[in-house]
């Protein structure tokens, strides 16, 4: 049994996953790490993509690489924040892309959870992360079930955009079957690297134009200021 409950609709694609001997490994490790030191997101917020995102509506699989690791940043979503916290750099270039692309007003805060309501799984590789310890948490398992959830969405029989920002995320191209799915990649938006091919790769509207063209509801991208 997995700690966080994992939504039905994922539950069934990813009910044999959860039972394997690396998944059960990965979660005592975690029921440890918590019982010494600050994980985040919270136990609650682990699979809120999942359950945020129903696998039958996912449309769009956007990655991620490793939670946020400060304090109430991070809430299961990939480069999304709680309520009341400052907007991290690379959302800050997101907005600035957003922006320049469709003309949207930058919002006061950096709660993504619109975009995974209209079908948008906002995936990290790495669901976890040890307080101000980036990648703390690579390497116990999260990438071979996250792996498994990109190879699962690649399964679906409609096609599904996937967005892969920087190299990393990039790697993940061998699980895709580009014959049936869209790629929209470019480098990573955060300030090292957002210069070189980021900004001015208009994400945002080649996606909707993707969904148009395959005959789905486009993404209202405005983030609602709170």
């Amino acid at each position: 049994m997995s700690i966080v409950p994992i939504s039905s609709s994922w539950q069934k694609v990813l009910g044999l996953e959860l039972e394997k001997s690396y998944f059960q490994k990965l979660q005592n490790f975690l029921t440890e790490a918590r019982q010494t030191q600050t994980i985040f997101p919270c136990e609650s917020d682990v699979f809120s993509a999942f359950n945020l995102t129903p696998y039958e509506d996912v449309k769009i699989l956007l990655l991620g690489q490793d939670p946020y690791h400060d304090h109430n940043q991070a809430h299961g979503l990939c480069f999304s924040v709680n309520p009341g916290i400052k907007t991290p750099p690379s959302l800050v270039n997101i907005y600035k892309e957003l922006r320049d692309d469709l003309g949207l007003e930058i919002p006061n805060n950096g709660y993504l959870v619109s975009w995974a309501e209209q079908g948008i799984l906002m995936l990290n590789a790495v669901l976890t992360v040890q307080a101000h310890l980036p990648n703390s948490h690579k390497n116990k398992g999260w990438e071979t079930f996250t792996d498994a959830v990109i190879s699962q969405v690649n399964q679906k029989s409609d096609p599904v955009i996937f967005v892969l920002w920087g190299a990393y995320a990039q790697k993940k191209l061998n699980l895709i079957d580009t014959n049936r799915h869209i790629v929209i990649q470019s480098v990573h938006p955060s300030p090292l690297s957002a210069r070189k091919g980021f900004f001015g790769s208009k994400p945002f509207s080649a996606i909707n134009q993707a969904l148009h063209a395959i005959g789905k509801p486009e993404i209202n991208w405005q983030i609602p200021n709170i």
